[in-house]
């Protein structure tokens, strides 16, 4: 017989009772809440009835009291209610680092290939023959014997500067990212959130760079009708609004902000699902949601432009499939000179973080 069979869904991996365990859970659904620990926690005991979460020893009015106890959760405040802590916050920054940059690790880095390599911060996998000049803390002594050998015999084993081999070291650059993050309303149209992973690759972009890459700098910039800086402690209560998509404007703040900067290396990443549709004239807004509007279209690219001449590279990725879309992505990469990926929602994070690492680092002689 033809066809498929269809069985009951049954979810794996679901907590099973402790507080560590319902812990990630609740952490999770603080995502898809905005930060609303009340819905979140309203959610946790749908899911505790229908999948038994918890057992008679430990219930959800008892994760609820551990919550509080361990500073995570307060009802200490004017609105009424529960609400998370600053602890909560960094522990969803953390998770977020975990989930995106743990996938990262397993499928392992790429590699940004220049014409240029030498003397750096840490080895990676290419070798070259001794130069003058190179640092001796560089040659690989084991391979270089291996020459010698080869080259020599084993009988009158002697060690020439043609046999010695030198590892090539990668220069890690200090770099300025201000991350833009599209909150117009197609982010969430067609039943697809995509606000909810575009936050998640901000808080562990903001998690990683805060711990492995301090000097580093990360700022967040949000558009829609207008733009406009968000801290990194608000990340996990962003909520997209009735906007339209002015990206000139974010491009305009996300410059203003790289001008700022005085580290050499600065760039602009953009995750975006949608056409620019607005623009701000004075007091009025200019709004177009039928096509690509030439008007709106042209004054975007010319930022393209003018950020190009600033030597700030735009990376967008594109999280819409509308072929019509893409060209117009294609065309503002190539104004910018930039790039761009075309990635589906579980892949934003891995294809961020990979250009992240790859930017950061150059390889010098």
């Amino acid at each position: 017989m033809r066809g498929y069979a269809f069985t009951k869904y049954i979810p794996e991996n679901l907590p099973k009772g402790g507080f560590d365990n319902l812990l990630k859970l609740f952490i999770q659904l603080l995502n898809y809440t905005a930060g609303d620990a009340n819905e979140a926690l309203s959610w946790m005991n749908e899911l505790d009835k229908q999948y038994n979460l918890t057992n008679d020893e430990y219930g959800i009015g008892d994760f609820i009291e551990d919550l509080k106890k361990r500073g995570y959760l307060t009802d200490d405040n004017e609105k009424g209610g529960f609400v998370i802590t600053a602890k909560s916050e960094q522990v969803i920054r953390r998770s977020a680092l975990e989930e995106i940059f743990g996938k990262l690790k397993k499928s392992g880095n790429g590699t940004h290939q220049t014409n240029y390599s030498g003397q750096g911060d840490e080895p990676n996998a290419e070798r070259r023959e001794y130069q003058f000049g190179d640092n001796l803390e560089q040659i690989d002594m084991t391979q270089s014997i291996h020459n010698a050998q080869i080259n020599h015999g084993l009988g009158d084993f002697h060690l020439t500067e043609r046999d010695l081999e030198v590892e090539e070291m990668d220069y890690k650059t200090l770099t300025s990212t201000v991350l833009m993050i599209d909150i117009s309303h197609s982010m969430i149209l067609y039943g697809e959130d995509r606000i909810t992973p575009a936050k998640k690759v901000a808080m562990a972009l903001a998690e990683l760079i805060s711990t492995k890459y301090p000097k580093d700098t990360l700022d967040i910039v949000v558009f829609g009708n207008d733009a406009w800086p968000i801290s990194i402690k608000d990340l996990p209560y962003l909520q997209v609004g009735p906007y339209h998509t002015n990206t000139y404007a974010g491009l305009e703040l996300a410059v203003d902000i790289l001008r700022r900067r005085k580290t050499q290396n600065k760039q602009i990443f953009m995750i975006t699902d949608g056409k620019p549709t607005c623009l701000k004239e004075g007091l009025r807004y200019y709004k177009n949601s039928f096509g690509l509007d030439r008007k709106v279209i042209n004054k975007t690219l010319t930022m393209a432009a003018q950020c190009k001449k600033l030597k700030i590279p735009i990376t967008t990725f594109m999280i819409a499939k509308d072929p019509y879309l893409q060209a117009f992505v294609r065309q503002f990469t190539e104004v910018n000179g930039g790039k761009a990926f075309y990635s589906t929602l579980s892949g934003l994070g891995e294809y961020i973080f990979e250009d992240y690492i790859k930017n950061r680092r150059k390889t010098v002689r």
